[in-house]
């Protein structure tokens, strides 16, 4: 029997898709073999879908209405695209499942609203693909069945939606309850959009709340979504209003976003819910249906195939058909606790070119190239402090972070490894199992306590992100090196967690970006640090290790209120860790070509290596086991120094990822003391000014 990945190569078209090959009867047979492969696991009414797997956090009553509302958003995106022909019946397979899901009578009845906040979010979901199909479902639906989903729906009304990407879930409920004569609160959508319009940042992106939240959920819920609701509310003058405005910013939005894609399709290995892959797709499908004028259609398929080809050819949905708890193949460490077994299919929001039909531009429109397949760049992406590289040599997009950490500054979180290490890439996962994805190794600056533990940086305040002439890219933070004792019973949500702080001395870091190269200059605050235990601030940082009350003023600066927050830590060690480059094997993947001077981890195809400046005498390579979805092993270079940082020294050190074996790394020298001359591999001439990258604005 031919699997998938063969049977999805014979439709290849090279002339229509010269990159990836990809049609639209590629995303369609992808759609069909997703959906026949889940009624195996359908309940007799079909109203749940419960795949296998241990249970996830919230119980296999959720897990079953997740199973039905995500594989729902895939038939609703299949049958809206080919205009209701439905060879397959899914929306009659369907319907019964709405018919017993939303009644409370059934034995098979869903989790409602009102008695499970995730029944809000699968009731977007519900809402959305009923307007989508209405022709072919709702309006089809007997009377009886209709009033029940009614029913379902209505606890949206006046109901608390946590203030982030969620509160479009009840927006989108409400405005489908209006269209079909149901009960809806203009205040409720009116205040939701006005909250959302405080998500905004610059240059078409948003944050998922008021922390520093960027992640996929940036395209596949806050550009997504809107755009929806203008569609559902159309004609409504606000809407219409307000469509302009998500039109103007999804733009820029998609200009970054296509230079965050690898020329193996894989998208940024960066944030929570990464199990649900190739709903990375939404915002370039998103950005076809409502038309933006750049990137152009051939670019928004060549990024939304690669994607979904990037997961088809590496094991994902798996030999049954099912998309698993994992990245390429299943492993449960990369799911949040709120991840069960019908998590994954969000991943049904990468299937939404489906409800364009065959002859939009976007499906007849000859692929173009990725930003990554047409040369080397240096993008700074300012809303989140991301310092983007990407070389054609290697197809490998790498971002450096300074802007990101899930949380406000001035906090004292542990560092999660999806937001706040220093660099993510489509080539490398952070270590998100084992010691090591507790205690920050991988892409880290930090200060060893008297135990050997690393400090935590999350509550940073960045200070510059920019280009220099050259196009070198420059990004800058501080942050006072902090050790957390958790609390006990936390969920992870993929975010740092709070607990009883210790705090240490203040660290400033600066990055120069170029090519497949980041010059990482670290130092030491000089301010003095507090000897004894004081109490805790409370006004000042909320909780202890807790986000700031939203709209606080951030305690930040050295010696400020947060430097007197908890237990003082003299200033340790400091160890800086490099790319974590995935690899089948420890020690033979250590055999690669080195130079002297330099740690080298090398997997057969790409190289992470790390060459310390003067004061880093140590240095090794961390052979971690099973800490990261790409490969059987995560190797880790790392230096540091043998003693106590020396405080208000600049410590450098060069790291790389590519493929290439590099002759030499990017050469450093001081002109004065707070001007630091750059001279790149490729000849190119920088002059850093710290003293102004690391002077708060």
């Amino acid at each position: 029997m031919r699997t998938l990945r063969e049977s999805l190569r014979e439709l290849d078209d090279r002339l229509l898709s010269p990159y990836t090959g990809w049609t639209r009867d590629h995303w369609a047979a992808l759609a069909d073999h997703l959906l026949l492969s889940a009624r195996p696991y359908a309940s007799d009414s079909h109203a749940r879908i419960s795949f296998p797997g241990a249970p996830g956090g919230y119980g296999s009553d959720v897990d079953g209405l997740e199973g039905f509302a995500r594989t729902f958003l895939a038939a609703g995106f299949r049958v809206a695209g080919e205009g209701g022909r439905d060879p397959l019946g899914l929306m009659d397979w369907y319907a019964q499942g709405l018919a017993a899901g939303t009644d409370p009578r059934s034995p098979e009845r869903w989790v409602r609203l009102d008695e499970h906040d995730q029944a809000k979010v699968e009731a977007a979901s519900i809402a959305l693909v009923l307007h989508l199909t209405r022709p072919w479902l709702w309006d089809r639906l007997t009377p009886l069945v209709q009033e029940q989903v009614v029913a379902y729906l209505t606890p949206a009304i006046g109901s608390g939606y946590p203030p982030i990407n969620w509160i479009w879930f009840q927006i989108i409920v409400e405005q489908f309850l209006a269209s079909v004569g149901g009960p809806c609160s203009a205040k409720d959508i009116d205040e939701g959009l006005a909250l959302t319009d405080g998500f905004v940042r610059e240059n078409g992106w948003y944050a998922d709340g008021s922390e520093r939240s960027y992640d996929h959920y940036v395209g596949w819920a806050l550009h997504f979504y809107p755009l929806m609701w203008t569609e559902m509310a159309a004609g409504d003058p606000v809407a219409d209003t307000r469509r302009a405005a998500y039109l103007e910013r999804l733009g820029p939005f998609l200009h970054d976003a296509v230079h965050l894609v690898g020329a193996d399709g894989s998208p940024l290995i960066q944030g929570r819910s990464l199990t649900y892959r190739f709903a990375a797709a939404a915002p370039f499908w998103m950005g076809a249906r409502a038309g933006t004028p750049s990137p152009g259609p051939g670019l928004l398929r060549r990024a939304a195939s690669g994607i979904a080809r990037h997961f088809a050819e590496h094991g994902a949905p798996d030999e049954d058909g099912v998309l698993t708890l994992g990245w390429h193949h299943a492993w449960r460490p990369i799911a949040q606790s709120y991840s069960g077994p019908g998590s994954p299919y969000w991943a049904a929001k990468g299937l939404f070119g489906l409800s364009l039909p065959a002859g939009h531009p976007v499906w007849t429109a000859v692929e173009e190239p990725l930003p990554v397949e047409s040369g080397d760049y240096q993008l700074a992406v300012r809303a989140p402090g991301w310092l983007v590289s990407g070389t054609r040599s290697d197809g490998v997009v790498r971002v450096v972070n300074h802007g990101t950490d899930h949380s406000h500054p001035g906090t004292n979180l542990t560092d999660s490894p999806l937001y706040a290490r220093f660099g993510y890439s489509t080539a490398t996962s952070p270590l998100l199992a084992g010691e090591n994805s507790a205690e920050p190794f991988d892409q880290s600056v930090v200060i060893l306590d008297e135990g050997g533990r690393p400090s935590h940086r999350t509550g940073f305040e960045t200070t510059f992100t920019g280009r220099l002439p050259s196009g070198t890219l420059v990004g800058a933070s501080r942050w006072q090196a902090h050790w957390v004792a958790p609390d006990a019973g936390q969920p992870d949500h993929g975010s740092g967690r709070s607990g009883t702080p210790r705090l240490g001395p203040w660290l400033e870091a600066i990055s120069a970006v170029r090519g497949p190269w980041e010059l990482r200059l670290v130092r030491v605050s000089a301010a003095a640090v507090p000897s004894s235990p004081l109490p805790i601030d409370a006004a000042s940082v909320g909780v202890p290790g807790g986000p700031l009350p939203i709209g606080a003023e951030p305690a930040g600066v050295p010696g400020g209120p947060l430097s007197t927050g908890a237990a003082a830590v003299p200033g340790g060690p400091l160890r800086i860790g490099g790319w974590p480059l995935p690899a089948d094997h420890d020690g033979p993947a250590l055999d690669g070509p080195g130079r002297e001077g330099r740690e080298v981890a090398w997997n057969g195809a790409l190289r992470s290596q790390l060459v310390p400046g003067p004061g880093l005498e140590t240095s090794g390579v961390l052979q971690a086991p099973d800490s990261a979805p790409l490969a059987a092993w995560t190797l880790v270079p790392w230096c540091a120094t043998t003693a106590p940082a020396q405080p208000g020294t600049w410590y450098d050190v060069a790291i790389y990822l590519g493929a290439q074996d590099p002759a030499d790394p990017p050469a450093l020298t001081w002109d004065g003391t707070e001007t630091a001359r750059v001279i790149w591999p490729d000849g190119t001439e920088d002059h850093l000014d710290t003293a102004e990258a690391t002077a708060l604005s």
